[in-house]
């Protein structure tokens, strides 16, 4: 276990610091995603409208999402806030809006993709039974696309659990911090202690996101 660096987790308190780190990227990461779900079916919805000012709109949207890293937008939002407005944001709610609006954005493009799967011959024939366009969207529409929707989003929270660990560069004392500190606290008695936080960090990630993962799985292939 020395050799590996393990005994350092059984030294004091350090695995409970590591579980409460790694409760801190998972609280991030489920505000966010609630957040992300509410606001990108929104997002979705006007996505799909045909005004060219939604269109351009969206895809501004949808190519600074894509294009600017998610640590750039930490840095903007974190440091960049605070010395050109005066405005301090702290590390953690930097971290919500950073995420928030990543996910609206990739949560939209979902909820677009869904919508516009249904085949369009599902909407006339509807519609020629006598619906309403909300009866359509109701009865036909919605169940279909939700159906679809959910193993993807499903697949969105581990992303997002997964890409918090990027929010210690900001100072938020999270798994990945937390795991920093008890090897640099060790570096001297267990030089090897960072083979073994950083592969119990790694399992950590792995119990979390493997289920949520296995779980959209089988939804897929359930629906399909």
């Amino acid at each position: 276990m020395e050799l590996l660096g393990i005994d350092v987790l059984f030294k004091g308190s350090n695995m409970i610091r590591l579980l409460q780190g790694l409760w801190v990227s998972v609280e991030i990461s489920l505000i966010s995603v609630i957040i992300s779900i509410v606001l990108g079916l929104l997002f979705g919805v006007f996505m799909t409208w045909k005004n060219p000012v939604a269109k351009v709109i969206s895809r501004i949207y949808l190519e600074i999402v894509r294009i600017m890293p998610q640590l750039v937008l930490l840095f903007i939002v974190f440091f960049g806030f605070s010395s050109a407005f005066g405005v301090h944001i702290s590390a953690e709610l930097s971290a919500v809006i950073v995420f928030s609006f990543w996910g609206v954005g990739e949560m939209g493009d979902l909820v677009r993709g869904a919508l516009v799967s249904i085949p369009k011959h599902q909407y006339e024939s509807a519609e020629a039974l006598g619906m309403s366009k909300a009866q359509v969207y109701y009865h036909i529409v919605i169940p279909q696309a939700v159906r679809r929707l959910i193993p993807m989003s499903i697949n969105l929270v581990t992303r997002m659990i997964k890409t918090t660990s990027l929010v210690m560069m900001i100072g938020v004392v999270e798994v990945m911090k937390v795991g920093q500190q008890i090897i640099e606290a060790n570096r001297m008695v267990s030089p090897n202690a960072v083979f073994g936080i950083y592969g119990t960090i790694l399992l950590l990630y792995f119990l979390i996101c493997w289920p949520v993962s296995m779980l959209a799985n089988h939804l897929e292939k359930k629906w399909n």
